[in-house]
Formats: C-alpha cells, sequence, structure tokens
C-alpha cells in the first residue's frame, strides 16, 4: 500500500477522485434527506427511487460519448474538464438552495451526473497507466476504500449539517433547502479543490480510435452495438460487469427500500441514525476493499469473488431478522465488507483483460450495464411501492437475487473457489508475490512454461496468475480416484510419457487456440538439486499445432525449494523453515514467440531466476544478524574449530566476536577494519567481530608485496591493524617480512584482545547470549542493520594487473551463500573444511560465511598448501564439504602422505578461483574415488556464478537429473542468469556461439573502491537490470552449462587472429610425455606480427622436438610459441593463483637480457 502512495501522481489522483465522490454525494444527501422529511410512504419511495434514476441516466444515454472521449483524448484532460463542469454546476445547485427551488435542485443533480458518466471513464481507464497492471487489484481496493470513505464523509458531514440547521417542526422542501443553503458552498469549494488537484497530474498518453463517433452513428446506436459488442466477446469482461451490475443494482434497492422498512419496522425516524446505518455499508466496502487490496499484492486474487458474492447473499437474508438499529448497521458492516472482497477483483479484471485502446469504452460499458441494470431494479422497487408491497417483501426479493448470482458465480467460476481455498490453506504459510504480472496477455492463448521445484507449483502459479489455468500432469496422479474429480473440475489435462503423450499435447493446443492459459513443466519431474533439469520438447510439438498468435510465457517460482514440498534436504528445508511466513515470488517474463526452442526458453527463465531473487533479497537480514539467527537455533552444536586448536560451539563463537566487536569499536573508530589473520578461528572471530560493530571487512593478503599492501591500506583508508603475534612470527618464519607494514601503524594483537576479557565479562555475556531471545540480541549485540551497506571490501588478485577493491553488501553476501547453499542441498551431518585464506573472496564467502549462516561447523587450516594436514582435519572431524583451488588439489595428488581413506567422508569436493585442469581432476578422482566439480565465478560477484553438481536420480521414474557436465563449470547458480554477448556491440549471441560473458544477479558488486570511471565500464545495464562484464570468453550449450575458453585479456593477436594462451599450453602438454610440467603463455608486443607467444616452464623442454610433436597433432603453425625460456619458478598469487601479469614482466625481462 505505501509503494502506491509513493507513485508520481498518486496523492493528486486520489484527493481527486475523494472530492469528486464527496461532491455528488453531499447534493444527493441533500435531497435525499430532504424527500426524507417532506415526504412519506409511496411518495418517498418512489421520489427517493426517481432521484436515483437521474444519478444512473446520464451513464446509461452517454455511454458512448464518455467511452469515445476516454478513448481519444488524455484521461487527465478529460477529468480536468469534468471538474471544471462541477464547479459551474455547484454554483447553479447553490443558486438553487438559496432561492428554495427544490424542483430545479432536484432536476441539477442529472447535470452533476453527465459530468459524472464523463468522469468515471477516465477515472478508472488512468488507473492501469498510473499504477502499473501489477498492482491493478491493489490500486482498485485504494480507489474503491478512498471513494467509500468520501462517500461517508459526505454522508455524516452533509447529514450532520442538515439535522443541525433545520428547525424541527415540519416545513416544506422550500423552506428546508434555504435553511441548509450553504451547504452549496461547501459544494463548490470542494470542486475548486479538485480542479486544482488534477492541474497536478501529468498529461497520459492517448491513442487514436479507428472509428469516429459520429451523431448518426450515436443516434441510430450503432455506437452503442459496437461498443458492447467489445465485451460480448470476452467472456471475462462480460461476466465481471454482470456481477458488478447485480451487486449494484442490490445495493440500490437496498439503500431505497430499506429507509420505509426501518420508519415501519424498526421505528427510526432521525436522518442521522438512518443514515448512519445506511453508511456502515459503506464502512465496510472500505473495509472490505482495503482487505482486498491486502491480500492481491502484485496480482488480482480471484478467489476473493465466489466467497463475496454468497457473504453479500448471507448478509442480505438476516436483516429480516434483526431488529435493532445496532445490530443492522453491524450486519450492513458485514455485507459492505463482503461487497468490498467481490468488487474489487472484479473491476481489476475488467482493467487488466482490456485492451489499452479500448479501456475508456469498456469502462463506459461497464458503466452504461451497471446503470441499466440499477435503472432496471430501482423501476421495480417503484412498481412494487405503488402497487403496496411491503419493504419487507423487497429485502427478501434482493436476498434471494444475491443467493441466485451468488450460487452462479460459483458454478462459472470454480477455479476461483479453488483457488480461494488453496490461498487461504498455503498463504497461512506462503507469503506469494507476483513479479511482472504485466507481462501475462489479457487475452488469448497462453502456455506458461517454468521451473518446477515442489509438489504445490500448480498452486502457487494459479494463486499468482488473474487468468484461470489449465494444467498438464501426469495421467497416473491424475486418475488417481480421490483427485480426480478435483483435477477435472480445475480443467487439468493429464498427459503419459512416450508416444501416448501425442494426444495429450493435441489437447493442449486445442486449449490455446481456444483462448486459454495452459500451464506445462518442460523439465517432466520436480527437480531434485534445485536448478533446472533438462527440457522435454513436447512443447515445441503442442506449439506447432497452435495457432500463431499463441504465447509463450516463460516463469520462475523462488522461495520454494527448502519447503516441506520440495524434494531438498531435511536439513535444508530446517534452515530455511521461516517463523512466520515463507516468501515465495512467482516471475513472469516477457511473451515470446510460441517457436521459441527449448535452450532460448531455458535463458528466459534463468533471467526470471535473476529478477526473482533481486527482489526476494530485499527480505534478507544482514550478515551479523542472520548468524545470530543461526546460533540461537543451536548454541550449544560445534560451530568452528582450529586443526590444533580446541573447537568452539555456536554461543561460545558469538561471545566471543561480540566482546571483540565491543573493543574493535573502541581501537577503530573509521569505518574500515583492516585484518591481517589466517582462515583460523580466531581470523573468523575477528571477521564476525567486525560485522557485528557495523564496520567493513578488509582482510589483507598477507603474500602480497610491501607495495600493494601500502596500497590496500591506503586505498581503503585504514590505520588500525587487527592481527596476531603468532601468525606475525610465523609469517616471518616462511620469509614474509610483514614488520615493515606494521611499522608506521597502530597494530592491535588478538592476544592483547583477548587478555583484556575477565572472567566476569565473558560469563555474564555468554549467559545474556544463551537467554536472550534473537531480537533482542540482534538489537543489543548488530550495529549492522542495513543490507545494502558495504560489508566487506575484497582486493582482486591482481593476475592481470593492479588489485581493485571490491565492494561487497551484506545483500551481495547473502544472496550468494543462500544460492549456494540451496545447490549444495546442504545435509545434516556436513561439516565443512575451509583452507582457503580469508583474503580470497572464495575463502571469505563459501569456507567461512556459509558454514556459519547456515549452521554448518567449519574446521580451519591455516596453510592451503599443507595437503597432509587438511587431509587429516577432514578425516578427524569427518568433513563432507571441501572448496579447494586446482593448484592446491593437485598437492592432494602427488603428496603420498595423504591416503584415499583420510578423504572418504567428502561428498562434495569444488575447484574454482582458477580453471581446474584436466588432469587434477583426472588423477584426483583415480587416487580418492572423488570427483572434483568445477565452478565459477569471480570478485565482483561475490564470488560464485556457476557450479557443476552431482546428478540426482528419482526411485520411481528412474530419471536422471543431470547436474554436472566434463570440461563446463555448471548451470548458473539460482538466482544468477548468463548471456553471451558479442565483445563490441553487446548483441546476444545463439547458443554454443562463443562470446563475452554477462552476469547478472542479486550478487553483483556494488562496485569498485573510489574508481567511478572502472566501475562503469565492467558493470553495463540491459533492462533495466545490471550485468557484470566478466572479461572471459566462452559459451552456453543447449543444456544451459556454461563453457570457458579463456580470458580475453588472456588471447594473443597474431596477424590479426585470435589466439588463446590455455590453449597454447594445453597443446604444448599435450605434446609432452609428463603432463603435469608446470608451465605457462604469456603474450608479449611484436613489431611484425602485432604479438608473439612466449612459453615459460620450469623444466628445459626441447622446443624442436614439442614443436614437431604439436604440429603432428595437428596444431596449427601460429599456436607455436615464438621462445621458450625456462626459469626457476612459474609466477604465483598467495591465493595460489597464476599470477599472469608478474609472468609478462619475467618474460620480458629475460627476453631483455638475452638481447643485452
Amino acid at each position: 500500500m505505501h509503494r502506491l502512495l509513493r507513485l508520481p501522481g498518486a496523492w493528486p489522483y486520489l484527493i481527486a477522485i475523494f472530492l469528486n465522490a464527496f461532491v455528488d454525494l453531499g447534493h444527493k444527501i441533500v435531497i435525499q434527506n430532504t424527500i426524507f422529511k417532506s415526504y412519506d410512504g409511496t411518495a418517498q419511495v418512489v421520489l427517493t427511487a426517481l432521484v436515483n434514476g437521474l444519478i444512473l441516466l446520464p451513464f446509461i444515454l452517454l455511454f458512448s460519448p464518455a467511452g469515445h472521449v476516454a478513448d481519444t483524448y488524455p484521461k487527465v484532460r478529460v477529468l480536468r474538464v469534468s471538474a471544471c463542469a462541477a464547479v459551474a454546476v455547484s454554483l447553479g445547485i447553490t443558486a438553487a438552495y438559496y432561492q428554495g427551488w427544490f424542483w430545479l435542485a432536484f432536476a441539477m443533480t442529472l447535470l452533476l451526473a453527465i459530468q459524472s458518466a464523463f468522469y468515471s471513464p477516465a477515472k478508472y481507464g488512468l488507473v492501469k497507466g498510473l499504477f502499473g497492471k501489477p498492482r491493478l487489484a491493489e490500486a482498485n481496493g485504494l480507489i474503491q476504500a478512498v471513494t467509500i470513505g468520501a462517500i461517508l464523509a459526505g454522508t455524516v458531514a452533509f447529514t450532520a449539517l442538515f439535522e443541525t440547521w433545520i428547525s424541527p417542526e415540519d416545513q416544506t422542501p422550500a423552506q428546508l433547502l434555504r435553511q441548509v443553503a450553504p451547504l452549496g458552498w461547501l459544494l463548490v469549494l470542494n470542486s475548486a479543490i479538485q480542479v486544482v488537484a488534477l492541474y497536478r497530474l501529468p498529461l497520459d498518453n492517448t491513442q487514436t480510435t479507428d472509428i469516429p463517433l459520429t451523431w448518426q452513428r450515436y443516434i441510430k446506436g450503432t455506437a452503442l452495438k459496437d461498443n458492447l459488442r467489445i465485451i460480448a466477446h470476452q467472456p471475462v469482461i462480460r461476466l465481471s460487469i454482470i456481477g458488478l451490475a447485480t451487486f449494484w443494482s442490490v445495493g440500490q434497492v437496498l439503500l431505497a427500500a430499506f429507509p420505509a422498512y426501518a420508519k415501519d419496522a424498526l421505528s427510526i425516524d432521525n436522518t442521522l441514525v438512518l443514515q448512519g446505518i445506511l453508511a456502515a455499508s459503506g464502512i465496510g466496502i472500505a473495509l472490505g476493499s482495503m482487505l482486498a487490496s491486502r491480500l492481491s499484492h502484485n496480482r488480482i486474487e480471484t478467489g476473493l469473488i465466489p466467497v463475496g458474492a454468497l457473504g453479500v447473499a448471507i448478509g442480505l437474508w438476516c436483516l429480516p431478522l434483526l431488529s435493532t438499529p445496532t445490530s443492522q448497521a453491524l450486519n450492513f458492516v458485514f455485507i459492505g465488507i463482503m461487497g468490498g472482497l467481490f468488487i474489487v477483483p472484479l473491476n481489476a479484471l475488467i482493467q487488466f483483460h482490456a485492451d489499452d485502446n479500448e479501456l475508456g469504452t469498456v469502462l463506459a460499458a461497464n458503466n452504461w450495464i451497471q446503470n441499466i441494470a440499477m435503472l432496471g431494479f430501482l423501476v421495480l422497487t417503484a412498481l412494487f411501492a405503488l402497487a403496496g408491497v411491503d419493504s419487507l417483501y423487497l429485502l427478501m426479493l434482493i436476498a434471494s437475487v444475491a443467493m441466485v448470482g451468488g450460487g452462479y458465480t460459483v458454478i462459472k467460476l470454480p477455479q476461483s473457489l479453488v483457488r480461494f481455498l488453496l490461498s487461504f490453506l498455503l498463504t497461512r504459510r506462503y507469503r506469494v508475490d507476483v513479479h511482472g504480472l504485466e507481462n501475462l496477455p489479457a487475452q488469448g492463448g497462453v502456455l506458461l512454461l517454468g521451473n518446477h521445484i515442489s509438489w504445490v507449483d500448480w498452486a502457487i502459479v494459479q494463486i499468482a496468475s488473474p487468468r484461470p489455468v489449465r494444467f498438464v500432469m501426469l495421467k497416473a496422479i491424475y486418475q488417481r480416484w480421490y483427485l480426480r474429480w478435483f483435477f477435472k473440475a480445475l480443467g487439468c489435462i493429464p498427459i503419459e510419457r512416450g508416444s501416448a503423450a501425442e494426444q495429450a499435447l493435441a489437447d493442449v493446443a486445442e486449449q490455446l487456440n481456444a483462448g486459454e492459459v495452459v500451464c506445462l513443466f518442460p523439465e517432466g519431474a520436480i527437480s531434485r538439486t534445485g536448478q533446472l533439469g533438462e527440457f522435454r520438447r513436447g512443447y515445441e510439438r503442442a506449439c506447432k499445432m497452435a495457432n500463431p498468435d499463441v504465447k509463450i510465457v516463460p516463469f520462475y517460482l523462488r522461495g520454494l525449494w527448502g519447503s516441506q514440498f520440495s524434494r531438498s534436504s531435511s536439513k535444508l528445508k530446517e534452515l530455511r523453515n521461516a517463523p512466520l511466513h515463507r516468501s515465495v515470488v512467482v516471475a513472469f517474463g516477457k511473451p515470446i514467440a510460441k517457436d521459441t526452442p527449448a535452450d532460448v526458453l531455458k535463458r528466459h527463465i534463468f533471467e526470471q531466476a535473476a529478477r526473482s531473487w533481486q527482489r526476494a533479497m530485499d527480505d534478507l537480514p544482514t550478515l551479523p544478524e542472520a548468524w545470530i539467527q543461526s546460533v540461537k537455533r543451536r548454541p550449544s552444536e560445534f560451530t568452528v574449530a582450529d586443526v590444533q586448536g580446541r573447537a568452539l560451539d555456536a554461543s561460545q563463537a558469538l561471545t566471543a566476536s561480540v566482546l571483540t566487536a565491543k573493543r574493535i569499536r573502541k581501537f577503530n573508530p573509521g569505518q574500515n577494519v583492516g585484518l591481517l589473520l589466517p582462515t583460523s578461528s580466531v581470523g573468523v572471530i575477528a571477521n564476525m567481530a567486525t560485522l557485528l560493530a557495523g564496520k567493513t571487512v578488509v582482510n589483507l593478503d598477507y603474500t602480497a608485496s610491501q607495495e600493494m599492501l601500502t596500497s590496500f591500506l591506503h586505498q581503503a583508508e585504514i590505520t588500525t591493524l587487527f592481527t596476531s603475534r603468532r601468525f606475525v612470527e610465523k609469517l616471518e618464519q616462511r620469509g614474509l617480512n610483514v614488520r615493515e607494514l606494521l611499522a608506521n601503524r597502530q597494530v592491535i594483537y588478538q592476544e592483547t584482545l583477548q587478555a583484556s576479557i575477565g572472567r566476569i565479562e565473558y560469563v555474564s555475556t555468554w549467559l545474556v547470549v544463551r537467554i536472550l531471545p534473537t531480537w533482542l540480541l540482534q538489537s543489543g549485540f548488530c550495529r549492522s542493520h542495513d543490507t545494502h551497506a558495504t560489508a566487506a571490501i575484497m582486493f582482486s588478485s591482481g593476475s592481470e594487473g593492479p588489485p581493485k577493491g571490491v565492494m561487497l553488501s551484506h545483500r551481495n553476501l547473502m544472496a550468494n551463500i543462500k544460492q549456494t547453499s540451496d545447490v549444495l542441498n546442504t545435509q545434516s551431518n556436513d561439516v565443512v573444511m575451509g583452507s582457503l585464506p580469508l583474503y580470497h573472496v572464495f575463502g571469505f564467502t563459501v569456507t567461512q560465511l556459509l558454514p556459519l549462516i547456515e549452521g554448518l561447523p567449519l574446521v580451519c587450516h591455516d596453510d592451503p598448501t599443507d595437503a597432509p594436514g587438511i587431509a587429516a582435519a577432514v578425516a578427524k572431524h569427518k568433513a563432507t564439504i571441501m572448496f579447494s583451488m586446482s593448484s592446491f588439489l593437485r598437492l592432494f595428488v602427488d603428496r603420498q602422505e595423504v591416503h584415499p581413506l583420510m578423504l572418504e567422508s567428502l561428498r562434495v569436493v569444488v575447484a574454482g578461483a582458477e580453471k581446474l585442469d584436466e588432469n587434477v581432476r583426472t588423477s584426483f578422482a583415480l587416487k580418492f574415488h572423488k570427483p572434483v566439480y568445477e565452478g565459477y565465478g569471480a570478485t565482483e560477484i561475490a564470488p560464485v556464478a556457476s557450479v557443476n553438481l552431482p546428478d540426482a536420480m528419482g526411485v520411481h521414474y528412474q530419471q536422471v537429473q543431470r547436474g554436472s557436465k566434463t570440461g563446463t563449470v555448471g548451470m548458473p547458480l539460482p538466482g544468477t542468469s548468463f548471456k553471451i554477448v558479442d565483445p563490441d556491440s553487446f548483441e546476444e549471441l545463439p547458443t554454443g556461439e562463443a562470446g563475452m560473458i554477462l552476469i547478472s544477479g542479486p550478487q553483483i558488486m556494488q562496485g569498485y573502491l573510489n574508481d567511478p570511471h572502472r566501475t562503469a565500464k565492467a558493470l553495463h545495464v540491459i533492462d533495466g537490470h545490471r550485468w557484470y562484464i566478466t572479461g572471459d570468453k566462452g559459451f552456453i550449450d543447449e543444456d544451459g552449462f556454461l563453457t570457458l575458453i579463456d580470458r580475453y585479456a588472456r588471447f594473443a593477436k597474431i596477424g590479426g587472429e585470435m589466439i588463446s594462451l590455455s590453449a597454447v599450453e594445453a597443446a604444448v602438454k599435450a605434446a609432452l610425455e609428463d603432463t603435469d610440467t608446470a608451465l605457462i603463455a604469456v603474450n608479449i608486443p611484436d613489431s611484425r606480427k602485432g604479438e608473439r607467444i612466449v612459453l615459460l616452464s620450469e623444466t628445459a623442454l626441447d622446443a624442436n622436438t614439442v614443436k614437431a610433436v604439436m604440429l603432428a597433432n595437428g596444431t596449427p603453425s601460429m599456436m607455436i610459441p615464438s621462445h621458450w625460456l625456462t626459469v626457476e619458478s612459474i609466477p604465483h598469487l598467495g591465493s595460489g593463483k597464476a599470477d599472469f601479469a608478474g609472468a609478462k614482466r619475467l618474460a620480458q625481462a629475460h627476453l631483455g637480457k638475452q638481447t643485452d
């Protein structure tokens, strides 16, 4: 609701429609009260019906002109002209009041109605453009509530002033009008303010109608027939208008008949009491409208229609049974609430299904039909009154009409009733949010195709769609006797596997050609990994049989993986078990052609995944808030341990972090906190303490050069460093001189901080952590509450140039944690082995934050090159998940001390941060019988973008869901999307064609620290969404798996041809007997060919022999290195990645010496 009010133009629009209704109702109240005071019995009923008839008549006679004007001219301009007319009419009414001209004032009701007849279609026609298609139901609920509020305010204000200003003795209508004449100025004032408000609205766009409205077409009724034909061909609009007409007709009879019934049966003579009872229905409609708006967040909740219809009928039947004004008022409130639930979705459906260039005409037709029906009911009311029929029987008659209408609604809209029941049951636990509703065509055949993640996907899609949806489902499930009637009522289409599916696909095409919405899950089975599975091609065969105008709408369901209805692990279900409501997002993409192939469709669905996750991430807590939640779920369970130190449980780790955070705030007043610590419990606690303190973490690469470290500190404006004496000594033993770095800065040692924590302080804090509830701990100990604030600055590896400070927000990191955990399908017995350095984003996010936030035990080792030590830790703690890098995994293969049984407990080994060497993959699998799953990412994406997963198989159908492909880096994580584009034009390339890789998702960085220019170059906006330009070349296959070719920076341009240096390295290794030979290819400038290739190797190679073998293997001559250099060691960064920039400098230095 607040989002609606923040939209441009919302307030002027709402003020204008409030004042318009206030003015129209105000004059009507004056006339009705005058009639009530001056006339009795039949005359009172007839005159009341007549004044209501005058209000309805222009909506009937001016239906075609009003619709034509609203469709031809800007709707805001129509509203302004109508409002100016209301000022003039109000002045005339005021004059009639002062003169006591009752019949003139009575007749001028017609003039106010004429301006309303033009005002109404323009007013409602503006809703879609002003508030947006996805918010139609919410906006209509708000508009209905504002309108009813105006009616109530007008009823109370004008009736109260009327009763106050008239004398108690009986008077003529003329005398009464003179006494209340000042009320006319109230009408004039409000009309003038309405004009001012409308001039605050910008003019809207309009389209010229194809057929002009001429006098002859109007008089002969041709325009009327053409306009009615528009709604006759659209059953949803037609039925919605009939429902609204029935409701308001019943309401008109109720308003006309109840005063007489109240006077006779309830002995009510005071108009204020009478109007108060009638106004109670308005209060109910306002409440019902607001409730409908709340229940229709970003969607149209059609399930409210049958509920509201039946509720109105029940309320009307109760009218004769109640004998006191209070009970009648409460019943009127109930009728109003049910009416609000009934009319809001109907109005939204009309606006949703009407074409923009016909919207004014459709809304005018809606007014015409409603007013014809209301006028007809009023005529019948007057005739019954003239015939002497008691008002009680009139009330019973409309109750019967309402009951028949309610039953008809249930029969015609069985899906809506089922939808409401589903909504009622599921929304107790799931909060469904719909995005892209404007992309769902209002008319015509639509095939919905999306991911299949749980057993309730069909129900969530039906809740999200304002149009009835027919689902394609397995015949074996459809034919179960206890469910068949239900699925048949929903119009489901049963399908069998194999050749027997053709008839079902023909049925799908038939329904699409009939203009229906059909939903099919192309995976053919519920996902077992949380990822999109292989797409079956059945939908393509159905689309071939469908008409050309049929559209495909891709969609993505987010939030059901990890629910009780998914096939996720019990641990993940526990982690995703929200205390109140699980947030579920349904994202509809733009319609695409029906002949869209499966590979392109899959990319569209991935893009919707990214959009849905972007929205869903707004509800996530910050990192320290999430950690506190995790600790409170398992305060006594093992959380973190060093290889040599003791293990800490969750409450102990949080206690230590809280106490450390207190001291960090004291010693580091600045925002950024520099940490020089290893992967250890001390390092983990310091990182979490920094986040608890509301600071930004900056983990420093202790293997970097002094010059580079100084640059890091300068860029991040760090003056205080937190480190450990023991770690500093260990670095010095390795030959790394960090004393010089620490010399000119304030240094706080962890040993000093720990010594400052007394026993009493520690125990008292531990007790607070154990006793206080989560929300109170978050409020008291956590200073980070903004998910968009920068949580960490991670300096890139600098493998290709100067390191960049990448700013990652809490939102970026939380999103990547959730994405990675989802695809890992976290198990109850999982233990994470963490050995990657904390200054590396892979180690920071995946081997530190993920286990802490997701409640998995973390085992730390401070040296990623100590393969025997890491293997021993895996064996000791039964670790099940290990993240590493290709260069580090090679050490496990090479070291004889690492026995295969030491890694037996591992269920997943993931390699990232650098390309996985094929020899390492093969050797690791042969030695340890564990496949290595390759992933892909970058510091700028926090860091994981994709990963291969273990294959999964369904037991019943023995259907395998493929999770990995050798040679690829997997499919994108949930909520992540890849796009392969031309590096120059950014035009998207076809499936299988290599180009620049772009990545989109909620984990995309905020930007580079103090470097907006490089940020602008790294981020590209497409359709309002940010994409990270990776600089990598690759392609996506038909199943959605990404294959990397190389960095664009690692291509040599020789004679106009682009040669991949990685391909050169692979070709050289293929020509060697020892394929594990350490080597690297670099490109350096060449005056003749542009560039030349230089190969560096740690082993002396016989260049001529290798060249001959390469040529024999079919290697192009341009891929043969120009120079073969033997070096002492290939340059590597501290993270283990190859230092390409360093290798290039080394090659140039060697060639320079040779030249000298």
